[in-house]
């Protein structure tokens, strides 16, 4: 399966953001610590060249802390600055803005050899949509000055940010790329909310969602929705819909809302911290 899609707003969106890159000193990706391989938009990697970066591994509070520690360590083999953060965690706020300092300071020294005259780092914040990147904004720049939502693409155009005197930062919308190549990918961009959710169907999502459960965190779903082992997964539907009152008029479970309430379940952390891939150490 091939998904394809690519809407106008986020084709401009690719043009503004090649356009800008030239006025900033690094850049700030932000992926989502639940998929940080699938979160991370190919595209905008081709456009990056050799732009310094800083990866933020958001929502790390979802996410099974035990991965997140391995993906770090794939990062950091791969020479690529990553940290990972809860926006409500003030901690994690002042590592991103020293991590930021420290790489736009190493522009600077250069500018500053050249006899330029001494200004503030500047730095481009990208990420596919519904990654926390409008809420990250308002933490850094300690007010609110984006528009934050629970749906993917809330941000539309570009603007300027002062992060206290550290540095200047320049938000773009949300970007996806034009099609997913690999069907996982697009399934976990779905599960976790990247996406919009009419671009697969709910029961394919809730489906993969049960089956990685089943397979790395039996116990974490088997908890949630009292399971019994060895069902199929039709059988599945109808004992968690039964449970959580999905059912329409004659007792019939409604496959639909029972997929919304497992979708739902994964996204609110109610399935517990879970990371939906694992860094391939070899590569």
């Amino acid at each position: 399966m091939t998904i394809q899609w690519f809407p106008g707003h986020m084709a401009k969106a690719r043009r503004e953001v090649q356009e800008k890159l030239k006025l900033v000193d690094f850049v700030i990706e932000l992926v989502d610590a639940r998929a940080p391989y699938s979160s991370q938009n190919p595209m905008l990697q081709q456009l990056l060249n050799n732009k310094s970066k800083m990866l933020v591994l958001m929502k790390k509070d979802l996410a099974d802390q035990e991965i997140t520690e391995q993906w770090l360590q794939y990062f950091q083999a791969h020479t690529i600055t990553a940290v990972t953060a809860n926006v409500n965690n003030r901690k994690d706020i002042q590592t991103i803005v020293e991590t930021a300092k420290k790489l736009g300071q190493a522009k600077l020294e250069r500018l500053k050899k050249k006899g330029v005259r001494p200004r503030a780092a500047r730095a481009m914040i990208i990420g596919i949509p519904n990654v926390g990147k409008s809420t990250l904004i308002n933490r850094l720049a300690n007010k609110k000055i984006a528009k934050t939502g629970d749906r993917p693409g809330v941000t539309k155009s570009q603007q300027w940010i002062k992060v206290k005197n550290d540095f200047e930062l320049l938000d773009t919308p949300g970007i996806l790329w034009p099609k997913f190549e690999e069907e996982s990918v697009g399934l976990r961009l779905a599960a976790i909310g990247t996406i919009k959710d009419q671009l697969l169907p709910m029961q394919e999502i809730a489906a993969f969602i049960i089956r990685y459960m089943k397979e790395y965190y039996p116990t974490n779903i088997e908890e949630r929705y009292q399971l019994s082992d060895q069902l199929e997964m039709s059988e599945i539907f109808e004992q968690i819909g039964t449970r959580r009152g999905c059912l329409e008029a004659g007792g019939f479970v409604n496959y639909e809302k029972t997929a919304e309430v497992i979708i739902q379940d994964l996204r609110n952390g109610k399935l517990g911290n879970l990371t939906l891939e694992e860094p391939n150490i070899d590569d």
